[in-house]
């Protein structure tokens, strides 16, 4: 027994009690000892004391090694070694370990060893009220018709308690109410349920609902209580029939009111509940269709909306009646009338209409001239229909209105057809509403052209450069003009204006395009200016003309060769120069006078020495053609010489001519009176006056040297531009004329500078000259004769009527007076009388 004790000290308790079953130690098993304790003891509470129950000596317990057997997982019980009592060593819960049946208890085994013993225990769990009644749900919900008599039955159900014996459900109370009182049943099993008796008919349109507490109690003490909420809903009997709160209802509503929008909200009730009382909304049958197409019907809530499109201008009023019925079986049925006012809104724009319209309209139409006719309207209400008209500002119109709706379109100032041919006026129409709607019209109006514009040049006058000789028929200028009138009126034809007899056979002009032709070949020399007016008229009615002044100046050419006016080439008459001997060098003898026609650098003449007989006795001055000695006179020089003077301008090509000059060296002065002239002239009485107006030319030209001198130098700066200028104008048609030369008999101050149409000045002639636009006559030529003649008569008759003799050496070197040596009885030296009867043109050679 003990060797059995001590092989199983390192053996579980279960391997124990399987070896005493597997042995036979059931003689071993003591008889049971039983506890009770109530339920949810605290551990650590004494159960009871198994060491003195069992009689077990509490000494040697240490050594035999006791200790509590129980099934299952959890060990409810142990055994404290020091006082042998039985503890609860877990939470114990009654209703976990037995539920519902009673009595509940908990078995156990104590095994003790050395020897080995086993001891069977049972305790008792005893039942507390802890446990509350539930309900299934905290609510219940009951549908009772109103229709249901009285004495009816519902049950209701039970609370469940998990307690036993007294502390289970005992009881059900219902709280106070008119309608239901509680009738609580036992069943076999002695669980208690409870049912609702009807002791008074419902009523649903009193009271459509009912709220009930039913509470289920225990027996404990104090009493445990769970309470359940009952919801009876009184289900309705079809005893009513619907009725609308209003019989007519009214709303308004903006025409311009989009689908979908609210118009008004009908009601109707029902005293009756679920499909009695469910309420279906509709038209009634004699509504329009119009109507039903412009609204729709909410049937469940009744609910008026707009459908379509409303429109005030169209109906302002709309009369909708409709209908509501309950679902019962035999529905009952009301009806009302839903009056809906459309409202205006501005929701319209104006319209304009043209009437008429007066188009083209002449531009010299009077202010007020009616242009068009326009009507306005507009659809709208009130000031919704209340149009404005006006047109854009800164046109020549203007609105006005004598009736309403009507405006008449004026102008209000002067056209011109120039400026504005056509105005696209915008006319605005605009109504009063708010917001404002507003219509533009355009209006197209042109303006016809009236003759009001004369033709216009962009030059007043043309200055037109021709080189003489040119050829015939050539095209000189194209007078342009413009006419900003139209058509007709703007057609312009070109006229040449004969100012000058001369001109209609020189000059014609084309009539559609203004081309101005030269008809013949026009010289330089015969005329250099032709002015003329050219006439452009447009073909209005009355037509209208501007005219245009045209000068044409004819430029030189270089085809004129020098002309010798002293010595004269074409004479029989011999003039020789006499010099006495012993001259010094740098005397001047005497002096080649020669004119150019031309003009410019054309007539400026350069004079060489071509020929001599003693070549070094003599020198010619380049520009003046005056003869110097060259060195002092000898005895032993021949008594005649005879020079030949080449003369050239400066053209292209270049011109020439030659001048021969005879000089006789004579010892005696009387001598040379001698074979010059038998008789000496008789004392003139004039003498003296002609002395003073030669004295006074003289001094006049000095005078005019001078000042050409002056302004000479103050042009000098534009020498180089005239000679370029003149450079390069002579491959051109049209130039300015070139720089003329000096005409060398003024030069030298022998003649008067009136006697040529352009004088040009200078300390040297090749540096720079005067430019003269307006010639003082129309040819050097052809105002020769006419210049002496406008001069003094004495002076005239006295070059012409004087006797051409030659002037003896001692005139020569004396000079002037009635009986002076190389003059004229008239005191002219004698080598300028061939000069002036040049120009005169009417001396006769004696």
């Amino acid at each position: 027994m003990n060797g059995v004790a001590v092989r199983s000290r390192g053996v579980t308790t279960g391997q124990v009690l399987s070896l005493l079953l597997l042995f036979g130690v059931s003689d071993w098993v003591s008889a049971a000892i039983r506890y009770a304790i109530p339920e949810e003891a605290r551990r650590g509470s004494a159960v009871g004391n198994v060491v003195a129950d069992l009689a077990l000596d509490l000494g040697r317990l240490p050594g035999r090694r006791l200790r509590v057997v129980s099934g299952g997982s959890k060990k409810y019980f142990g055994v404290d070694l020091a006082s042998g009592a039985l503890l609860v060593s877990e939470r114990i819960d009654r209703e976990e370990l037995c539920g519902a049946l009673s009595p509940c208890s908990l078995s156990f085994e104590i095994v003790v060893e050395n020897p080995l013993e086993l001891y069977s225990g049972a305790v008792e769990i005893q039942d507390i009220n802890d446990n509350d009644p539930v309900f299934p749900s905290s609510q219940a919900r009951l549908e009772i018709s109103e229709s249901v008599a009285a004495g009816a039955r519902f049950p209701l159900e039970s609370a469940q308690d998990p307690d036993v014996g007294i502390n289970s459900l005992q009881t059900y109370q219902l709280s106070a109410n008119p309608h239901f009182v509680l009738d609580v049943q036992t069943r076999v099993d002695g669980s208690k349920y409870a049912e609702l008796v009807l002791e008074k008919e419902l009523d649903r349109e009193e009271q459509r609902e009912l709220h009930l507490v039913l509470t289920a109690l225990d027996g404990g003490s104090p009493p445990r209580s769970a309470h359940v909420q009952i919801h009876i809903d009184v289900v309705d009997a079809n005893d009513n029939a619907p009725v609308f709160n209003q019989s007519t209802y009214k709303a308004s509503v903006r025409e311009n009111t989009p689908s979908g929008t609210l118009v008004a909200r009908i009601t109707a009730y029902d005293l009756d509940d679920g499909p009695n009382g469910d309420i279906i909304y509709s038209f009634s049958s004699h509504t329009p269709a119009k109507v039903r197409e412009l609204f729709a019907l909410d049937s469940a809530t009744g609910e008026l909306r707009v459908k379509g499109q409303l429109d005030y201008e169209e109906t302002k009023l709309y009369e909708i009646y409709l209908q509501a019925k309950d679902k019962g079986t035999v529905p009952g049925v009301a009806h009302c009338k839903v009056l809906v006012e459309v409202l205006d809104v501005n929701d319209n724009a104006p319209e304009v209409t043209v009437t008429s319209v007066y188009s083209p309209v002449p531009e010299d139409a009077a202010p007020g001239t009616v242009v068009a006719l326009l009507s306005v309207t507009d659809l709208d209400s009130h000031d919704n229909g209340l149009v404005n008209c006006f047109i854009s500002p800164g046109i020549p119109f203007m609105l006005s209105s004598s009736l309403k709706n009507y405006y008449t379109l004026k102008t209000k100032a002067a056209l011109d057809r120039e400026k504005t041919s056509e105005y696209n006026i915008t006319v605005t129409a605009k109504d009063s509403g708010s917001p404002p709607l507003s219509v533009a019209k355009q209006i197209l109006v042109q303006v016809s052209d009236v003759n009001d514009n004369a033709p216009k040049s962009s030059q007043d006058s043309y200055d037109v450069y021709v080189l003489e000789n040119n050829m015939p028929g050539i095209p000189i200028l194209n007078v342009s003009a413009t006419d900003p009138d139209l058509g007709r009126n703007a057609h312009l034809s070109y006229t040449l204006l004969q100012g000058d007899s001369n001109v209609g056979h020189l000059f014609s002009i084309n009539r559609e395009n203004g081309t101005l032709y030269l008809l013949t070949s026009l010289d330089h020399e015969d005329q250099v200016e032709f002015s003329m007016a050219v006439q452009v008229q447009d073909g209005g009615s009355p037509p209208l003309a501007t005219n245009i002044s045209v000068s044409v100046f004819v430029t030189d050419l270089n085809d004129n060769a020098p002309t010798v006016l002293y010595p004269h080439p074409n004479t029989n008459a011999t003039y020789t120069d006499v010099v006495a001997p012993g001259t010094p060098a740098g005397h001047m003898v005497t002096k080649v006078v020669a004119v150019d026609a031309d003009a410019g650098y054309n007539a400026w003449i350069s004079y060489t020495l071509l020929q001599a007989t003693d070549p070094s006795l003599f020198s010619v001055g380049l520009h003046n053609g005056e003869i110097f000695t060259a060195r002092q006179l000898r005895e032993d020089d021949a008594p005649q010489h005879t020079l030949v003077i080449l003369l050239k301008d400066h053209g292209e090509p270049v011109l020439s001519a030659s001048a021969t000059v005879s000089i006789s060296v004579a010892e005696m002065v009387k001598e040379v009176l001698t074979d010059l002239t038998e008789v000496s002239p008789a004392n003139d009485p004039k003498r003296h006056v002609t002395f003073y107006l030669i004295l006074a030319v003289i001094l006049v030209s000095a005078a005019f040297f001078i000042t050409m001198l002056s302004v000479g130098i103050f042009k000098c700066y534009k020498w180089r531009q005239s000679k370029e200028l003149y450079n390069s104008s002579r491959s051109t048609l049209y130039r300015t004329p070139g720089p003329f030369h000096h005409i060398d008999a003024v030069r030298g101050g022998f003649m008067p500078p009136n006697l040529y149409h352009q004088v040009y000045l200078t300390t040297d002639s090749r540096q720079s000259d005067i430019l003269c636009k307006k010639p003082f006559s129309s040819s050097p030529l052809g105002s020769r004769q006419s210049t002496i003649r406008n001069g003094e008569p004495g002076l005239y008759h006295q070059i012409v009527g004087t006797a051409s003799r030659l002037p003896t050496p001692a005139e020569v070197m004396l000079g002037g007076g009635s009986s002076g040596i190389g003059g004229t009885s008239d005191g002219f030296p004698r080598w300028l009388v061939p000069v002036m009867c040049a120009f005169s043109g009417s001396c006769e050679e004696e």
